[in-house]
């Protein structure tokens, strides 16, 4: 087989691509989806257990209500229909992360089914169709121990972690996703980023990928140019995190454009994504349809949410991110470019909160996305987890307004917030850090600094007035940067012009 890559821009010169998403979300609800066992991330291994999600002989499970409340409002919100009645099935497999060797899942009877999102991608809006949104049960977790990647080749044992067992998983599935061209790995990064605000903002999932509570397949084929059947496809499993999942599809379509154009067959296969070197590598072949012998969930009757209820749900809906993101940049005047930085360093939040409590929409993105977001950065956590409100940000931007501190002390005032010292108005007073703003003060500082540099004061008196920065520099350094650098320059150009 052919290990070459075709370029990117010839593999779709040549080749139409086609997606399948598939999104697995774990739920955040307290306890798991078929027993009392705690739902968390980490613990001791094997303490989350129980003989349900261990799937001991005579143990019977019994569905978590708040995981069907989740299950409705996601649905909901992908603008798919509900089922009014539905059941689990078992699907069979051997596996050792799920002793029972069964996965309670949804087969024929998706909750919730035949849905839609539109994406934006560089002004371009794509329609996702969602084939599925259904409810099953996470697997446990294989530790592979020995070895130098973590996976089972090359390892020397395996031990098994069943605290994960029984999660309240919501696994959403898309139709074929076509004409997308060369935009395919930009749109699946879309849709996954879309769905994560989703799951956050319906406060259904930490969604953390890097700890697996979301993570992605992504189905991806390849038809020649005006061919109308689907190509072969492969399924790369497990990808965590935005980035890697559009470089993994960036990857397979340039291997597979290679494969094809060199004659040969794409293998129908899950595929691994190896993150440190940017490529996939084969997993296990699979067929057009695998035989997990679903039937019934016997254990379980099944579920049929009353319209009124689905109604109830409807009316807890937020509003959805991408609405919110226009409606927020068209009141605040943001550009593309400064929306999407926002977005990024997670602080559509906390400017939203800072505009309110009186701030400009400029000023408090100033704040939040330099000083605020880098000492963030420095203490490994989220902007939101910063000892300063949003209303002390708008506090210290009116301190600014006023002419009371300038930007740089201003940098100071945050520091004594974060250290606790009080207001941003009770750290001014506490670390005397008001501007300076006495005339006579000024004017002797002034008069100090001409003194010292009588060479630049002689240039200014020629008329070279860029000159004076000098003189402002000297002024507010003596003055430890608590000068009006306005009125210095008002009054150095009084004295020597």
């Amino acid at each position: 087989m052919s290990s070459e890559l075709l370029d990117f821009d010839a593999a779709l010169a040549a080749f139409d691509p086609v997606m399948g998403l598939e999104v697995h979300v774990e739920l955040n609800t307290a306890s798991k989806m078929f027993c009392g066992c705690t739902n968390s991330f980490g613990g001791e291994p094997n303490t989350h257990t129980c003989p349900v999600c261990l799937g001991l002989p005579g143990s019977l499970p019994v569905v978590n209500a708040k995981a069907i409340e989740s299950a409705i409002r996601i649905g909901l919100a992908l603008n798919c229909n509900i089922a009014q009645w539905c059941r689990f099935a078992r699907k069979n497999y051997f596996y050792p992360d799920m002793t029972k060797d069964f996965q309670i899942s949804q087969y024929d009877e998706p909750i919730a089914f035949d849905g839609y999102v539109d994406i934006a991608v560089d002004g371009e809006v794509f329609r996702i169709e969602i084939e599925r949104a259904h409810m099953e049960e996470d697997a446990g977790k294989s530790v592979h121990v020995g070895g130098a990647t973590g996976r089972i080749g090359g390892a020397d044992y395996s031990l098994l972690d069943y605290n994960r067992a029984g999660t309240p998983l919501i696994e959403i599935v898309t139709k074929p996703i076509t004409g997308v061209g060369a935009k395919a790995p930009q749109v699946a990064k879309a849709y996954v980023s879309f769905l994560r605000d989703l799951m956050l903002s319906l406060g259904v999932s930490d969604v953390r990928m890097e700890q697996g509570s979301l993570r992605c397949d992504a189905n991806v084929s390849l038809m020649p140019k005006g061919a109308t059947k689907f190509g072969l496809r492969t399924e790369t499993k497990n990808v965590n995190s935005l980035r890697s999942i559009e470089r993994a599809l960036h990857y397979e379509i340039r291997r597979q454009a290679a494969l094809l154009s060199a004659g040969e067959v794409v293998q129908q296969e899950t595929r691994h994504w190896h993150e440190d070197g940017g490529y996939t590598t084969a997993g296990r072949l699979k067929s057009d349809a695998e035989d997990y012998r679903y039937f019934p969930e016997p254990d379980l009757v099944p579920v049929a949410p009353s319209r009124e209820w689905v109604e109830e749900l409807r009316a807890t809906l937020p509003e959805l991110p991408n609405l919110r993101r226009l409606r927020l940049q068209a009141a605040w005047g943001f550009t593309d470019l400064e929306l999407q930085d926002a977005v990024n360093a997670g602080a559509l939040d906390v400017i939203e909160a800072t505009v309110a409590a009186g701030a400009t929409a400029q000023a408090a993105r100033k704040w939040w996305l330099s000083e605020l977001t880098r000492r963030a950065n420095e203490a490994g956590i989220d902007l939101a987890e910063l000892a300063i409100t949003p209303a002390q940000v708008a506090e210290l931007q009116a301190l600014v307004d006023a002419g009371t501190v300038n930007d740089k002390l201003a940098r100071q005032v945050i520091d004594g917030v974060l250290a606790g010292e009080g207001s941003p108005a009770e750290v001014v007073a506490g670390r005397n850090l008001a501007v300076v703003s006495d005339s006579g003060e000024l004017a002797a500082a002034v008069d100090r600094a001409i003194a010292a540099n009588p060479d630049v004061a002689a240039r200014i008196r020629e008329g070279k007035l860029q000159a004076a920065g000098a003189l402002i520099g000297a002024v507010m350094k003596e003055m430890r940067g608590q000068a009006d650098a306005g009125r210095v320059r008002d009054l150095v150009l009084a004295k020597l012009v």
